[in-house]
């Protein structure tokens, strides 16, 4: 026994010294190879390779100077866990970052619209005024320019004082005050416009002919919130509807008329550029409560009612449709409007017939005002079709779908009910409830993903980041100081939402790229909305909109199409001295801001409202006031 533990000891002696020398053997050859390594930088690490990564990098300065304030430690040293680098230390960036300057654009591209070009337009078939509906310029022909406003332009008078007036010097155009001189449309004196309310159909005014439908249907019961007005003129109809709480779309082509949209904009008016032509209306089934046309020269009847059956499909159940002028009450006007009368009466035939086969039923037709509404249901309607074969209902066909999407010449088909009372897809509240209520599209389940209890903590959740960003961006907390704002990403529209007691409108984009279609519940929301991909330009008019929120839209967007070009398209629509919050990851906003100090923004990092820790953050950034130079000096 002894001879086995004397054994034991020495083995375990040689195992001990062998380890060590393994150890050893390992330590020498780290040292032997991190000596290599610094060979070829002469061995200077803290002074070259150091430096070298600070030149990369942002500085983020440290404060030494903080001492330990607890009396109970026993120690000198100070172990602080709060946080000492803020979104705020991450910019600017350090001076060898390469910034790409982006130089103005020719002063008379200041109203440029790319996919709305009067030039490229005329390469694309007339039929059905197919040319003048979006054509977009192809990657190479993009702008890597600045869109400048015109000489002299001025910020917009506040609202409800723009809804009267516009300075001639931002819309410098005075052809309407022309054509349109015994229609009240628009006037001409001095340094600005001036807009009576006039229009084709209401001599007496907008305020009056909408007191006129008051009387034929409710306009005061929350029960109409959304209207559309298609062939809009300057926009008058929608601009005296905001004053009875109903919120409008108006829309025009940019053609002859020159820049109608562009002066409803400059009002404070909801406006985009668009036409009824071969594609679908950009927005979603059941989106509007009313339609609205006063003599919008759009030909109801023609191409077996295919306009007619696309305004149902973005009817509410239960909408309302609204048609003043050719052909109504020909009898009165037929030798006015330089039109037999057998021709008037034949295009009347042909409105009404295409109705009955909608299944709308004529409410009334009073003086120059005819009025439609279409059915809570289809389940009339389906046994009608026993009678009217034409339209037929569409199969497989989604509704909602509606980005370069051609118009179907078929009914698209309301929910399914279970009784001949109910309304199709659920009833909506009244305003201003609707605005909160669960959106009847969440409460059946059709929204992927988004649940009641989502639904309203979303809506809570930006009600808080609201009141934060008006803590950041003083223009936004200013009461009147901004109107016409875009929400780039609205999912929800909780943004939109949480500033409905301000005097603003906000225009809710959900991209075609989103994962999930979103704009219907918007609108049932009583807000308003479009879709857009943002690797195309806007329908609008440069300088459209006072303020602009871009929530995760370069992430959405990331290898999709190019960051500039996004920032080059707010640059074109946002107003000098607009300005935009964006919200995404902090290594996104550091290129979004590299960017916009090329575009010659103003901009600031700052830390998400849930504190420093958070990789989301926001910039705030403003767009700074310049414009084409004078005529007379850009000549020299």
């Amino acid at each position: 026994m002894a001879i086995l533990a004397k054994l034991s000891h020495s083995l375990t002696s040689i195992i001990k010294k062998t380890n060590l020398y393994y150890v050893a053997a390992t330590i020498v050859l780290c040292c032997t190879f991190y000596v290599i390594g610094l060979w070829p930088q002469g061995g200077d690490v803290t002074s070259r390779q150091l430096s070298s990564t600070a030149s990369i990098l942002p500085t983020l300065p440290c404060n030494p100077s903080i001492k330990n304030t607890n009396p109970n430690s026993g120690s000198s040293i100070s172990i602080d866990f709060t946080a000492h680098h803020t979104a705020d230390d991450l910019v600017p960036l350090s001076s060898s970052a390469s910034v790409n300057h982006y130089p103005s654009c020719n002063p008379e591209l200041s109203e440029y619209t790319p996919c709305e070009d009067s030039k490229r337009s005329l390469k694309f078939d007339r039929n059905m005024l197919a040319y003048r509906e979006r054509h977009c310029p192809e990657k190479n022909e993009l702008l890597k320019c600045r869109i400048p406003a015109p000489f002299g332009y001025k910020p917009p008078f506040r609202w409800p004082q723009s809804r009267d007036s516009v300075w001639y010097a931002n819309v410098p155009h005075k052809h309407l005050t022309v054509e349109k001189a015994g229609q009240n449309w628009v006037r001409f004196k001095g340094d600005r416009f001036t807009f009576p309310g006039g229009g084709t159909m209401f001599p007496r005014g907008a305020d009056a002919y909408i007191d006129d439908i008051g009387k034929l249907i409710k306009l005061k019961d929350g029960s109409i919130r959304t209207a559309i007005d298609t062939g809009c003129g300057v926009a008058s109809w929608g601009a005296y509807l905001l004053s009875r709480d109903i919120l409008p779309i108006s829309f025009a082509p940019k053609d002859t008329h020159e820049a109608q949209v562009q002066f409803a904009l400059e009002r404070g008016v909801p406006a985009l550029i668009g036409i009824l032509a071969t594609n679908r209306l950009p927005y979603p089934a059941r989106a509007f409560d009313m339609a609205h046309c006063s003599r919008c020269l759009i030909p109801w009847g023609k191409y077996d009612g295919l306009y007619l059956i696309e305004v149902d499909r973005i009817l509410r159940p239960g909408g309302y449709w609204i048609l003043s002028g050719p052909p109504v009450n020909w009898q009165g006007h037929w030798r006015g409007w330089n039109r037999t009368a057998d021709d008037l009466k034949a295009e009347q035939d042909q409105i009404e017939n295409v109705a009955r086969s909608l299944c709308w039923k004529k409410v009334t037709q009073r003086g120059d005002l005819a009025i439609w509404q279409k059915p809570t249901n289809h389940v009339h309607c389906k046994i009608n079709r026993k009678v009217f074969r034409n339209p037929p209902f569409c199969q497989e066909q989604d509704p909602d779908k509606a980005w370069y999407t051609k118009i179907d010449a078929c009914l698209s088909p309301l929910p399914e009910v279970s009784s001949v009372k109910d309304v199709a897809g659920g009833p909506l509240a009244n305003w201003p409830e609707r605005l909160t209520a669960v959106p009847p599209r969440i409460a059946s389940s059709s929204i992927e993903g988004v649940t009641a209890e989502g639904f309203s903590e979303d809506t809570e959740l930006w009600k808080k980041r609201v009141a934060h960003y008006k803590v950041l961006d003083s223009q936004l907390a200013e009461h009147g100081r901004y109107r016409n704002i875009l929400d780039m990403n609205a999912w929800l529209g909780g943004f939109a939402a949480a500033l409905v007691d301000d005097p603003v409108w906000v225009m809710n984009i959900v991209p075609t790229e989103a994962e999930v279609n979103t704009l219907g519940v918007i609108f049932e929301r009583g807000l308003i909305g479009t879709y857009q991909s943002w690797c195309e330009a806007m329908s609008t008019y440069p300088r459209t909109y006072d303020f602009i929120h871009a929530d995760s839209v370069f992430t959405l967007y990331q290898d999709r199409c190019e960051m500039e070009d996004i920032l080059l398209e707010m640059d074109r629509v946002l107003r000098p001295q607009g300005s935009a919050i964006f919200r995404d990851d902090v290594d996104v906003l550091v290129n979004v801001k590299s960017i916009l100090d090329g575009l010659q923004w103003e901009s600031r990092m700052v830390d998400h409202e849930g504190g420093p820790h958070v990789r989301e953050k926001l910039l705030i950034a403003t767009k700074l006031y310049w414009t084409a130079p004078a005529p007379d000096q850009d000549k020299q």
